[in-house]
């Protein structure tokens, strides 16, 4: 129908209204619906999120406020003639979304996609200020969308803040635990060097002089390793330094020698094993490293291996890995007994991951080391 037309039958309905409910009725009629329809916008412009209303073609029939103010790039091309797809493109073009910048038609199709099939699935857009909103769009009873933005973006700084401040806390616990390794490493290793030499010395003639000093120097030992243990709080002194369950001492090994592998990097320290192992017959092997380990393992016949972990060129865990990995099927197994300063859960744990049978802290006493032998070759 031409558009003088519909003026015409507009006019003629009009009038025909008039007569029937009388001018003034009519005019009451029409200034309560202006009234309503101001109140509706003015309470859809005081909500803090975004609105806006599409029609059934995608078509702006609606926005408020918050909404031009979030789009202020965009504001200038809302109208009633103007599709939101429209302006989606026009607004990639111009750089206001960070996230289609080098794929657009991809980001695009992504967007519309959502835009056509509005389930009410929330989503986040980047825009290109630097602020964060989170979008919902839902179907009208018309075939129309209703769509919701809101600003997001003090929450995701304060996730981040969050993530940040997470990561900080994780980065400062391991540097806490990798202290107290290192401290626990770097204490016991002499400590058992020098209660090691003292229980090796108690075995030889000494005179009365030369046993009170030792009493005295095995007493400092002594409380030194309890103000070490108090520092490191390993807890019970007792439980951190044999975990192996009771086994029965056996200083004295009869029949063939017990052909022992020790690896430490220390030098005190393999004298000590050497000291204690020799007393009770045995015969020592000692190499300085993971890598020698595993060489003189597979070069020759060994009863029990002794593992320090901390060693250079290769470490305890990574040697006592490649003798397992290299053990023939069928088979004995090679008893595999750690001797560490380092006795945390963790290293406890690492130590039966890679295939130890016992783990034993230093600084290291006779009665702990021939009972762990003794339990791994019962």
């Amino acid at each position: 129908m031409p558009k003088a037309g519909l003026r015409n039958w507009g006019g003629v309905l009009a009038r025909g209204l008039g007569r029937l409910l009388g001018g003034k009725a009519l005019a009451d009629a029409e200034a309560k619906a202006r009234m309503a329809g101001d109140r509706l916008r003015e309470a859809i412009d005081l909500l803090p999120e975004g609105v806006v209303f599409l029609d059934h073609q995608g078509r702006y029939i609606l926005w408020n406020k918050r909404y031009a103010e979030i789009y202020h790039r965009s504001a200038d091309l809302f109208s009633s003639e103007a599709r939101l797809a429209d302006t989606l493109r026009e607004g990639v073009a111009r750089g206001d979304y960070p996230d289609a910048v080098g794929r657009e038609e991809e980001w695009l199709s992504a967007r519309l996609d959502k835009l056509l099939n509005p389930t009410g699935e929330r989503h986040e857009q980047r825009l290109a200020d630097g602020r964060w909103l989170m979008i919902e769009e839902r179907r009208t009873a018309d075939g129309g969308v209703i769509g919701l933005r809101v600003d997001i973006t003090q929450m995701k700084r304060q996730a981040a803040a969050l993530e940040d401040a997470l990561h900080r806390a994780e980065v400062a616990s391991r540097a806490k635990s990798e202290f107290v390794a290192d401290m626990s490493h770097e204490l016991r290793t002499p400590l058992n060097g020098v209660t090691g030499l003292i229980q090796a010395l108690e075995k030889t003639h000494l005179s009365k002089t030369q046993s009170a000093l030792l009493a005295d120097i095995a007493a400092s030992a002594g409380q030194l390793e309890k103000l070490v243990t108090g520092l490191l709080d390993y807890g019970d002194a007792a439980l951190a330094t044999d975990i192996s369950p009771p086994a029965p001492v056996a200083h004295d090994v009869d029949g063939p020698p017990l052909r022992v592998l020790a690896a430490d990097d220390n030098p005190t320290n393999r004298k000590v094993l050497e000291l204690m192992l020799g007393a009770a017959g045995a015969q020592v092997v000692s190499v300085e490293n993971g890598q020698q380990a595993v060489e003189a393992w597979r070069g020759g016949a060994f009863d029990v291996v002794l593992m320090d972990l901390r060693m250079p060129v290769m470490d305890g865990l990574a040697a006592i890995r490649a003798i397992r990995e290299a053990e023939a099927p069928g088979l004995p197994r090679a008893p595999i007994i750690v001797i560490s300063a380092n006795t945390s859960p963790g290293d406890l744990q690492a130590s039966t991951a890679a295939g130890a049978d016992r783990h034993i802290g230093k600084p290291i006493r006779a009665e702990a080391l021939f009972g762990a032998i003794s339990g791994v070759l019962a």
